[in-house]
């Protein structure tokens, strides 16, 4: 067998995307310092069923262009999802052993359920094996499927389409979602009320950033109070109705930070971290409103991929360069992920 070496993934290298038996996905760099592997020398079945499922991932998009319509990938979310004409489908394969298994990491599925017309498909070795089901589904059954601390998934489907779930005998029938292309081909929604994929990933780390600050004990505030996150609108996510009036701070501004988080000190508010997310509207504008908060200690930071492009506007702004900081995006889900799972056993154990 061949060897496995562990590494220690530092929290300043970039994300590495990596194809497994199963799915392609993404390895996340974790503030925790959490182990992650890479196998070294990897065995020559392992190798044969990664390009196994990167052909079967292939046929699945081909059997998806010849129905019509342009298929695009997601590049944004990293999970194999992809634009098919009005739908958005995240693509899951697995080969046949007598059933399906595939890995779902629910960091990742909350980020397609957030899209429009969201759909997943596991392709069960062959496409014209393949269950299409709408998202939301799936995140419905969730909390019934076996999972391991990093939130992981272990999703079976049996050779007779029926979805295990935690419980002897336990099944979800699935028949009705076998092969069910007019779920993608025709979606619901008409093409104008399609929100991007940008703008529903934007308040996806609104919502996280506002939960975080939530389960900290902390004041939230953001003024996109209709935008939904889960199905959520993030103005019942957040503590504050409105944003409090800062003696110091130009309230234009800071009334139109993406996030903030405040202490509450008697009848007092003092603003704890502010968060600016910016994916695609450039970074000048964002740091432009954290500049409301010169004059407090509060920590500032930008949440965005574009860490060169934050380097060059923080170097025009010297009064600022040691005081915003900039953040990637998955570091907000990672950090997400533990926080969610810290509150939830505390609420378990009762301590």
């Amino acid at each position: 067998m061949a060897s496995i070496t562990f590494w220690l993934v530092s929290i300043n290298k970039p994300t590495a995307d990596y194809a497994d038996a199963n799915v392609r996905s993404t390895i996340s760099v974790e503030a925790c310092a959490r182990w992650t592997y890479y196998a070294r020398d990897r065995p020559s079945g392992m190798m044969n069923h990664s390009k196994f499922a990167e052909g079967l991932l292939g046929d699945f998009l081909r059997h998806m262009r010849s129905l019509g319509g342009d298929v695009e990938p997601v590049k944004l979310l990293r999970s194999n999802t992809y634009k098919v004409g009005n739908a958005h489908v995240l693509a899951r394969v697995a080969a046949d052993t007598g059933k399906y298994f595939f890995g779902l990491n629910y960091i990742s599925a909350e980020e397609v359920a957030n899209l429009d017309n969201a759909f997943v498909a596991f392709v069960c070795g062959d496409v014209s094996s393949s269950v299409i089901m709408p998202m939301l589904d799936l995140m419905k059954l969730l909390p019934q499927i076996s999972h391991d601390r990093n939130g992981e998934f272990k999703i079976n489907i049996t050779k007779d389409f029926e979805l295990a779930l935690k419980g002897r005998g336990n099944r979800e029938p699935l028949n009705a979602f076998l092969n069910n292309w007019d779920l993608i081909t025709f979606p619901a929604k008409t093409p104008g009320e399609v929100t991007s994929a940008e703008q529903s990933f934007h308040t996806v780390l609104q919502g996280r950033l506002i939960e975080i600050g939530n389960d900290r004990g902390l004041q939230t505030y953001s003024p996109n109070r209709a935008k939904k996150f889960n199905n959520v609108p993030l103005g019942e996510l957040t503590a504050l109705d409105k944003c409090p009036d800062l003696q110091f701070a130009n309230h234009d501004s800071l009334r139109n930070i993406d996030v903030i988080w405040f202490r509450e000190a008697g009848k007092q508010f003092y603003p704890h971290s502010a968060f600016e997310v910016e994916l695609s509207t450039g970074i000048w504008s964002g740091v432009g409103r954290l500049a409301a908060l010169r004059e407090y200690t509060a920590r500032l930071f930008v949440v965005s991929n574009e860490h060169n492009r934050f380097q060059q506007v923080m170097q025009s702004q010297p009064e600022l360069q040691s005081r915003v900081q900039n953040v990637a995006t998955d570091h907000v889900g990672v950090l997400y992920s533990a926080e969610t799972r810290l509150r939830d056993l505390r609420r378990e154990i009762g301590i």
